[in-house]
């Protein structure tokens, strides 16, 4: 198994866990994280080793990258494992399992590529690549099995781990929040390029707003330490060290579930924030020669998950030099101030936490059974 990010080391972790009652005495190897190792993985290389933050780190670092590659694709051709597992990072595992697959070796990827939003002629390498691929969004199944591909819908692990009904007085107790202010929560990102390009805008919103309604409560979680000190400089070098903003370390969860409105920059996060069932308004800023090059591959008219999801403009989205301070307090004001919508966006995210509602541990374990079943007959 490979994972080259903390999100495929949880990814993995999670399907380990349901698959060590089907093979408790299997050995586990690759690349990963510390929710691999917690059922039993050794991982052969550290997982930082492979951790890259945006299009530029990549390329920067792709001869190490690409060297971890060739070793270990050397060493699986000729341990033949009974299968490998890619654990999204689709640049570095979709190559390969496209080696080991040529060489006769099972390959199942876990969480697709978002060639339904980036590049979808990658579907092509995709077929020749992968003998059974595990997707986390139901529409994903279609595209699929139109393509040839072999699949299992297995649901969203964050759709077990997200109440259907978040208690927002627990959270607003534990994070110290008032229980009758209106909050919203600021989440700029939790990678460095995305605070410096993010942060300044989100809390321009958040001043804007704070005129608006003075007894608005902001709270910000941040990612880590190195990440929190950095928005706490960026915030100050603004001149922003007033705004009335609770910055909390983690907790991600209870920032969400305290808070009445979300800013949010894309990715994950923005389903999160659908699963917790708050309003919110997406925004993403980078370097503006990394913004020329994505914006010409993209071909969806969505980037954020839950309109991509939904297959419409459920909530705002501003992204570059539309994500100013102005727009996005204006887009978060509708967010907080109108009732009805406030109603029928919530019974649309409810909708659709059950629709990515499934035990994923044990479907993925289950399908990683049945192709290893498949390949021994």
């Amino acid at each position: 198994m490979v994972a080259g990010e903390p999100s495929g080391d949880v990814l993995a972790g999670r399907l380990l866990s349901g698959l060590r009652q089907h093979l408790p005495q299997a050995r586990l190897h690759g690349i990963g994280g510390p929710h691999m190792a917690a059922h039993g993985f050794v991982s052969d290389y550290p997982i930082e080793k492979l951790t890259a933050r945006g299009l530029f780190d990549v390329l920067r670092r792709y001869r190490g990258i690409k060297k971890i590659q060739d070793q270990l694709r050397d060493r699986l051709l000729l341990e033949r494992p009974a299968l490998f597992i890619g654990a999204d990072y689709p640049g570095f595992n979709l190559g390969l399992e496209l080696q080991l697959r040529r060489a006769g070796i099972p390959t199942m990827h876990y969480i697709s590529p978002q060639i339904w939003a980036w590049r979808g002629g990658r579907i092509n390498k995709i077929r020749q690549a992968v003998s059974h691929m595990l997707v986390v969004f139901p529409f994903e199944e279609k595209i699929y099995r139109d393509a040839g591909v072999p699949v299992t819908y297995v649901g969203h692990p964050l759709a077990e781990i997200i109440p259907m009904t978040p208690d927002v007085g627990a959270a607003r107790r534990a994070l110290c929040l008032p229980a009758a202010a209106p909050v919203v929560a600021l989440m700029p990102g939790s990678r460095m390029s995305e605070l410096k390009y993010n942060s300044l805008a989100f809390a321009g919103a958040a001043r804007l707003l704070l005129a608006r309604e003075p007894g608005l409560r902001f709270v910000a979680p941040m990612a880590g330490a190195r990440q929190r000190a950095y928005f706490e400089q960026l915030l100050a070098e603004g001149g922003f060290g007033d705004l009335p903003l609770e910055i909390v370390d983690g907790q991600s969860h209870l920032a969400l579930a305290a808070a009445d409105a979300v800013l949010v920059a894309s990715g994950t996060a923005s389903l999160e924030v659908a699963l917790f069932k708050k309003p919110m308004v997406i925004a993403y800023k980078m370097m503006a020669a990394e913004w020329h090059i994505l914006r010409h591959l993209n071909y969806l008219p969505w980037i954020g998950l839950p309109n991509i999801i939904a297959r419409e403009s459920l909530v705002p989205e501003l992204l570059q030099d539309a994500a100013s301070p102005a727009a996005l307090a204006e887009a978060l004001w509708t967010q907080l101030s109108e009732p009805r919508h406030r109603a029928l966006l919530q019974q649309r995210f409810v909708d659709m936490h059950h629709a990515l509602l499934r035990n994923s541990a044990a479907e993925s374990a289950q399908a990683v059974m049945d192709v290893l079943a498949s390949h021994r007959s």
